[in-house]
């Protein structure tokens, strides 16, 4: 376990990890620590073989039944159906491995991060080293554009900022120091300490390494991540469990009818070898018959299917069953920053000579305007705003530059970025800037004075702009900037400054201030005691990471769905809470929970605290995870979002990972199960409608094949109850299960969404995908199937019909009452008039195919095969009028066993819609 240096002053910290500060290691010394310590690189887990990974496929129950089904085809002569079986569990197998291989890409992205070569101190000379032979007590040089390769407890920071964006969530780059810090600083809080895998944006430094490899901060999220095992989704529980009662139905309805047929023919006294094979054939093709063979590869089709519409919605699925998962979420766990923010500062209050201005715009668009009390002020012609942007703009190093794309972009700091592009907005851009006042001299930015100058020629003269930290800028201002004109500034003047900035604080805006000095010529003293003196207070400026503008829409349509979202962030609580407040996340009464606070809470405290807590700040990855897992304890289905290395192990245990495309990192998007092309959280809600859509086509395509195999079952089992002739050979039920179900079926998977698809709440998690009301409509639907197939059948042989020709009428009046009631199976709870007979292209053109496979079973040789004879223009009638009944009673049982049935008859919606 790694030592918290950052708890140590650095003689104890140099002592404590055997480094010299001003000679280095040893090189000998150094390949001594390599050997004990070994590479600083992140281990790589054993991984499966592709052997390995196929065989798990077959550990599915109900890839065990359709091995099962293809070995009675085979039991029973019938080689080209078991193909057929067989080869779908193979498709299945193959798209499961191809689908494998999430975490080896999330460690794979993280050695990418970590720097090739770094800059250390060997034997008293500085070296360009490979960054996996760094070991503890090395001494590492850091710089501007540096990427931290190793955990280091700094022993020299100069004005270094270091972007821990994507480790900590901080939307703003740390100033980092070497002084020695509190015992219980939090991670986003250690500004002694440089981490692996962030980057140096500003200043340079040194540092001790305290930890390399897997003892880094970054190699405790590598282990996260392969600390957890995939875990099935809500759809591939309930289809195991459906399997195994499945598996049950079968075993027994073999037994069963066998047993039954054996009785009777006992009992009557015609059991012959003839009568138990046609038994025999008859349980076995039952059951096969009651296992939907084409189940698994219809899921498959109707997810992906899915994942492509999602492409289009800037969603991209990276494993099937995540579509599935998404539309049964019920928390949204959210990083803000570049996930709800735009992780782009952006200027929104201004503050000068007692007059509060508002910014409009976001980002780093240089479009927008000043209000003053809701009146646009054009910043050229107030003097006051002028000199402030203007010196905002001279006393930043960063830049404005627009892309090809056309999209704009800020090189350099983010905070000077907000004042460069607010003075881009008031009309002044750098260019003309620098050029109407060259930088002369500048005393650079540090975390002690916490202030920046930078002179600059004006004229005859030279003018030093000061900018920085509001309560260090007003005690060494003398005078103030009013209507253009500088005036003595007065304890009143300080006061509204000071009230302004605290104003600005609540609203979580990071607030600078800005002020200058005039010289006759350029000082012979460059120093903060020589320049940062007697100045002009010229105002603030307050900024924020923005939110996105769609983002409290997407919220908006989340909590109208029935879904909380949850903000979890490393930025500070007081931004945290104004985000989310903004966003409509919590309202004005709502908290925010720390780190530090969550790391207090018992097991039980946590489950009970996240059930109303909305809103988490300065959490490390550790405190994500245990959210995510105490909200999957309580029952929900946990989705998370985000783009940073920190979101990784939270996006790896929820049920849904969820990343961003552009901002976020390759850990992330390796992690994640889906990924946002364009990083937009709005796009989420559109995942989130289209999961729930194909969630209600699984159901509906479960729901059509249920019904009709059971009804098969019963047809045979009350036809040997009742001593009557077996109404359908074995060569029937496998005709309709493998052939003529199957159009419908599929197209049943692309059934257009309902209108109220996101005005309802999620579906319970731990519900069956066949509940309480599909368990009744099937039951509703195999009843009346079963009554009108055998109805058709007795009426037949009563007509004076051959068996083969009543076995024909019940074969034909089954295929169309299974293609009648498809129409009605689109919808649970519209009726059929309501979203229109013909809406469905798909199913129109399925329910043609299986018909014309129905006629040419009757009229073509294929008859002979199948054992029917052709059907008569007197079998036609009887045929019709049994098979419009399970169309009947599905509208029927919608008005009566379907939630809300019947108010959905009076929401008509217009043809094909």
């Amino acid at each position: 376990m790694t030592r918290d240096w950052y708890r140590e002053d650095i003689a104890a910290a140099a002592a404590g990890l055997g480094a010299d500060l001003r000679r280095g290691l040893e090189a000998g010394e150094a390949a001594a620590r390599l050997k004990k310590h070994g590479d600083n690189q992140l281990a790589e887990r054993r991984r499966d073989t592709l052997l390995q990974k196929l065989a798990g496929q077959f550990k599915d129950f109900l890839v065990l039944i359709l091995l099962g089904a293809s070995l009675f085809s085979l039991l029973i002569g019938e080689l080209a159906d078991a193909g057929v079986i067989l080869a779908i569990v193979i498709l299945n197998a193959i798209l499961g491995v191809v689908q494998e291989s999430k975490a080896e890409q999330a460690l794979d992205a993280l050695r990418k991060m970590a720097a090739p070569t770094s800059k250390a101190i060997r034997d008293g000379a500085v070296l360009a080293i490979p960054s996996r032979q760094l070991v503890p007590g090395d001494i590492v040089l850091l710089e501007a554009g540096d990427f931290v390769p190793a955990d280091l407890r700094l022993s020299e920071a100069v004005n270094l900022k270091i972007d821990e964006a994507s480790l900590t969530g901080e939307s703003v780059p740390v100033d980092k120091t070497d002084a020695v810090l509190p015992a219980d600083a939090v991670l986003a809080e250690r500004r002694n300490m440089a981490y692996m895998g962030t980057t140096v944006t500003y200043g340079r430094g040194r540092g001790i390494v305290a930890a390399t490899g897997m003892d880094t901060e970054i190699g405790t999220i590598a282990r996260l991540l392969e600390d957890y095992d995939e875990e099935q989704t809500p759809l591939q529980k309930n289809l195991a469990r459906f399997g195994r009662l499945l598996g049950g139905l079968c075993l027994a309805v073999c037994i069963v009818i066998f047993a039954l047929g054996v009785y009777n023919g006992y009992r009557d006294g015609g059991l012959t070898f003839d009568a138990i094979r046609l038994l025999l054939m008859t349980a076995v093709s039952l059951a096969v018959a009651a296992i939907p063979e084409g189940l698994p590869a219809i899921v498959t089709v109707v997810l992906a299917l899915g994942m492509q519409r999602m492409v289009k919605k800037n969603a991209l699925v990276r494993k099937l069953h995540a579509v599935e998962t998404l539309g049964s979420t019920t928390v949204i766990c959210s990083d803000k920053t570049g996930t709800l923010t735009q992780n782009q500062m952006t200027v929104t209050g201004i503050y000068t000579a007692g007059r509060l201005f508002t910014v409009s715009g976001a980002g780093y668009d240089p479009q927008g305007a000043f209000l003053l009390a809701g009146r646009a002020v054009a910043p050229r012609e107030d003097a006051d705003l002028a000199m402030l942007l203007k010196g905002g703009l001279l006393a930043s190093d960063a830049r404005l530059r627009t892309q090809d794309d056309g999209v704009h972009a800020i090189v350099g700091d983010p905070t000077e970025g907000a004042l460069v592009v607010a003075a881009a907005k008031g009309g002044f851009g750098r260019d003309d800037a620098v050029a109407a006042h060259p930088r002369l001299q500048e005393i650079p930015f540090d975390s002690d004075r916490k202030l920046m100058t930078t002179l600059h020629a004006d004229g005859g003269k030279v003018i030093a702009f000061v900018k920085g930290a509001p309560d260090i800028l007003l005690t060494k201002t003398v005078r103030i900037l009013e209507n253009g004109q500088e005036r003595e500034m007065t304890a009143a003047d300080a006061a509204a400054a000071a009230a302004a900035t605290g104003e600005m604080a609540v609203q979580a805006l990071r607030v600078l201030a800005v002020a200058y000095r005039t010289f006759a010529a350029l000082p012979a003293e460059i120093s903060p005691d020589a320049i940062e003196r007697d100045l002009t207070f010229v105002g603030l400026l307050g900024m924020i990471d923005p939110p996105r503008p769609e983002a409290r829409d997407a919220v908006g349509v989340c909590k109208a769905a029935g879904i909380r979202p949850v903000m979890i962030t490393g930025d500070n609580p007081a931004t945290a809470l104004a985000v989310a407040r903004e966003l409509g996340i919590t309202d004005a009464g709502g908290a925010v929970l720390t780190g530090s606070q969550l790391d207090a809470l018992g097991g039980e405290e946590l489950r009970a605290t996240v059930k109303t807590v909305n809103v988490y700040a300065r959490v490390s990855p550790a405190n994500k995870v245990a959210i995510v897992d105490a909200l999957r304890a309580n029952g929900e289905i946990a989705a998370m979002t985000g783009d940073g290395v920190n979101d990784a192990p939270a996006l790896k245990r929820a049920d849904i990972g969820v990343a961003m495309g552009i901002t976020g990192t390759d850990v992330t998007k390796g992690t994640a199960d889906m990924v946002l092309t364009d990083d937009n959280f709005a796009s989420i809600v559109a995942a989130v409608e289209e999961g729930r859509v194909i969630f209600a086509n699984i159901r509906k395509c479960v729901f059509f094949l249920l019904s009709c195999n059971l009804a098969e079952i019963m047809i045979i089992f009350f036809a040997i109850l009742f001593g009557w002739p077996i109404p359908l050979l074995p060569i029937h039920l496998l005709w309709l299960n493998l052939v003529t179900d199957a159009f419908p079926a599929f197209a049943l998977g692309m059934e257009n969404k309902e209108p109220d698809v996101m005005k309802i709440a999620p579906r319970d998690p731990r519900e069956s995908i066949i509940n309480r009301s599909l368990r009744l409509m099937i039951a509703l639907q195999s009843t009346v199937m079963t009554v009108a197939v055998l109805g058709a059948f007795q009426y037949a042989l009563k007509a004076g019909l051959e068996l083969d020709a009543a076995r024909t009428v019940a074969f034909a009046t089954l295929i169309l009452s299974e293609l009648l009631r498809s129409l009605s199976t689109r919808s649970e709870r519209y009726s059929l008039l309501a979203i229109g007979v013909f809406g469905n292209k798909y199913l129109n053109a399925g329910i043609a195919a299986s018909f014309a496979l129905l006629l040419l079973s009757l009229y073509s040789p294929l008859g002979a095969a199948l054992k029917t004879v052709p059907a008569g223009a007197n079998e036609w009638p009887i045929i019709a009028a049994f098979a419009v009944l399970p169309l009947f009673a599905g509208e029927a049982g919608k008005m009566f066993l379907a939630p809300g049935g019947r108010a959905r008859e009076e929401n008509q919606l217009p043809a094909g819609k």
